[in-house]
């Protein structure tokens, strides 16, 4: 049977992608190698009664008009802001809360410096991240080659890029180039003197990028993190009734709305190549899927390296793609609690909003940087950054009355460990160090702990193709960002084999739970049918 398009992989993006094609009247198939769509954004039961996010743990960068295109409310999904967006308890037995309305007075506390100048910031924030929105939605400029017109339609776009840019004044381009260029720590040492703001704002750009906060170009990480909305409120965090799997759920509710074939526990061994053209793929079954073109959703280091003939490649290519940087210095955990955290800095074990909050142990950014450091010498940091979300305390669905489930997001970890030595040995005891850490800011935390559920880096590789554990399929630092992700040349979603496309998160706008890399690919292939 010959389909019009095959779509490898069933995460968000892959799903996303499908849609679009089949409301365009295609022939679509989806395959993915697990036993359920989504991806790393799925939901389960990990403990009996205790269900979660496996990986992809909390909601913002889903694009609105994906969300509006495929109708996810109608096809189930809710989401639903946090009480409280960041909570950060510090060893002093004193804390800060980020929120609507208290973030101002809460930084009063630590600095009427850093107060005044609080608006000001996300002023300026807000119009980069406003920047951002709109550069996501579309294919960046591809250093084109090829036929005249392809390359006079770059030109133009690259022209119309221009133009918007030129508009923003001088003031807002050096801006831009400051917040691509510049590493977080600086970024925010500029505008802010107390350590606690600095590391509130500053944990967004070491998620998922295994370096400091120092580094050149993590000030764009943070404003990655903060192009996103939850309900129409720009910035916001939220949380999808159901968890992550929610949201793939619905999208595949949409896609075989319009007519999509999912087809679970079925992986792909190859892209299947006639005559120097993508012609349909080959499963690891043996069973030959042919299509008109073929749309990737996996890192494409995974890609080119695994499922595509070496020699369909030019030595160039395949050399760029060896060198693709991934690995996100991540180590993922999922707990199963008796009760709720009770903070020393803010005591109680009933309800309350910090519990909803993201709860950030980084009490600095000079401790951020130490973490890095650590995992560089000895593979994992010592006193390591956590961000955790009890999601249960916003949906009654994960958990038994009376327990809770907890999200762990646990930075900084060694993609590959020193020595050659394996994760395989070490998950447990860094888990411990995970535990234990919390615990020094909750001493109710350990005793707590019913079950726990373990991803370190090769885990998160082995079971959802993260390479080296990087969510984001590929570091999001300049040389793989924007025209030049995952190459130049091949930034419009396009590889290098005809009829064959990108539609994952290692194109651009790159990582998060967005739908965007689906959305844009799916335009692109329309485009040249």
């Amino acid at each position: 049977m010959m389909h019009d398009a095959v779509i490898i992989g069933g995460g968000h993006n892959g799903l996303v992608c499908a849609f679009y094609l089949a409301a365009a009247g295609w022939k679509v198939a989806v395959l993915e190698k697990r036993d359920k769509v989504g991806g790393a954004a799925v939901t389960e039961e990990f403990h009996p009664g205790f269900r979660n996010s496996l990986a992809a743990y909390t909601v913002s960068l889903l694009n609105p008009k994906v969300i509006r295109d495929l109708d996810l409310a109608g096809h189930g999904l809710k989401i639903v802001e946090r009480a409280l967006a960041n909570f950060l308890p510090l060893g002093d037995r004193r804390y800060l809360k980020f929120g609507a309305g208290r973030t101002k007075d809460e930084v009063a506390k630590f600095s009427a410096r850093d107060a005044e100048r609080l608006d000001a910031y996300e002023a300026r924030l807000d119009v980069l991240a406003d920047i951002l929105r709109e550069l996501a939605l579309e294919a960046p400029p591809n250093l084109a080659t090829g036929s005249p017109l392809k390359i006079i339609g770059e030109i133009f776009k690259s022209g119309r890029l221009g133009n918007r840019l030129r508009r923003l004044g001088i003031e807002r381009q050096r801006d831009l180039l400051e917040i691509f260029t510049a590493s977080a720590g600086d970024y925010l040492d500029h505008w802010f003197e107390s350590d606690p703001i600095k590391a509130a704002f500053g944990f967004d750009a070491i998620v998922g990028t295994y370096a400091s906060p120092y580094a050149p170009g993590t000030a764009y990480v943070l404003l990655h993190h903060c192009f996103g909305e939850v309900n129409g409120r720009k910035g916001q965090w939220g949380h999808a009734i159901g968890g992550m799997g929610a949201i793939s759920e619905a999208m595949a509710r949409a896609a075989k709305a319009r007519g999509a074939e999912i087809r679970v526990s079925c992986a792909v061994k190859e892209v299947l190549i006639e005559k120097g053209r993508a012609a349909g793929v080959v499963t690891q079954s043996g069973e030959l899927i042919r299509a008109r073109v073929v749309a990737a959703n996996v890192n494409p280091k995974l890609l080119f390296s695994d499922l595509v003939a070496r020699g369909a490649l030019s030595n160039d290519f395949q050399e760029r793609m060896e060198k693709y940087r991934c690995g996100s210095g991540t180590f993922r955990m999922n707990v199963a609690l008796s009760e709720l955290p009770d903070f020393t800095a803010l005591p109680g074990r009933d309800l309350a909003e910090h519990h909803t909050a993201g709860i950030i142990v980084a009490p600095s950014l000079a401790y951020m940087e130490h973490a890095y450091f650590d995992a560089r010498r000895f593979g994992w940091s010592k006193k390591p950054v956590i961000e955790m979300l009890i999601p249960s305390t916003l949906d009654d669905t994960l958990a038994p009355k009376g327990g809770h489930v907890a999200s762990l997001f646990c930075q900084h970890v060694a993609p590959s460990l020193p020595n050659g030595e394996s994760w395989d040995a070490h998950r447990e005891e860094v888990a411990d160090l995970m535990i234990a850490t919390v615990n020094a800011y909750a001493p109710n935390f350990k005793a707590s702990v019913i079950a726990r559920q373990i991803f370190s880096p090769l885990d998160l590789e082995r079971t959802f193709g993260l390479v080296g554990g990087d969510i984001f399929h590929g570091r999001l630092d300049l040389g793989q960002i924007f025209s030049a992700r995952p190459v130049l040349g091949h930034a419009d979603y396009r590889a290098p084999i005809p009829g064959l496309y990108m539609c994952g998160a290692g194109t651009h706008p790159g990582g998060g739970v967005t739908g965007l890399p689906g959305h844009n690919a799916a335009r692109e292939i329309l485009r040249d049918s």
